[in-house]
């Protein structure tokens, strides 16, 4: 791992750079990850990226994933049902580095009862769920695609997924009896 084993660096995944307040939000979870014995690692936020802002906010969140140790994902549902695509990457990136990632945000209940709800679901003769275009939706009784439920370990907020990082990565202060 990149960074000195008594402070383990978490890259800090989500949507939340998109709030307008983004600073004081990523504040706030550095403060946390300090108290847990870790350094926040805030993705770039693209104000100084220079002629092409795309391709350098992509290249710096790059880096600071690679330097990282673990990742907390914000993987609330982003203008829909799903998380934000850009963090999916990030999560993916992650896990393809060996990083453990840490997820909050997920509603409570199943992808498929929280597409039910929305009315999105209808089922086939066999039970099978099936979107209005006939497309399979999965219903393995998880709260997210597989790919991401199977691979993250869920919180409910952003302070409990830090401690479960800071656990992983051996990190948490000792509890006092």
């Amino acid at each position: 791992m990149p960074s000195s084993p008594t402070r383990p660096r978490v890259y800090l995944a989500g949507p939340d750079v998109f709030r307008p307040d983004a600073a004081q939000y990523f504040a706030a979870l550095a403060l946390a990850c300090d108290a847990l014995g870790m350094t926040a690692v805030p993705p770039f936020d693209g104000k100084e990226a220079g002629p092409d802002p795309a391709r350098r906010i992509y290249e710096e969140n790059m880096k600071l994933l690679r330097s990282a140790d673990g990742v907390i994902a914000n993987l609330a549902p982003f203008r829909g049902l799903e998380p934000d695509s850009g963090t999916v990457f990030e999560v993916g990136v992650a896990i393809a580095l060996g990083l453990p990632v840490a997820a909050y945000g997920v509603p409570p209940g199943t992808y498929a009862q929280r597409a039910g709800t929305a009315g999105l679901v209808g089922r086939d003769p066999d039970g099978t769920l099936r979107d209005p275009e006939g497309t399979l939706i999965e219903d393995f009784g998880l709260p997210l695609n597989l790919m991401l439920a199977c691979s993250v370990r869920f919180s409910d907020l952003a302070t409990d997924a830090l401690r479960v990082l800071a656990e992983v990565l051996g990190s948490a202060p000792a509890q006092r009896q």
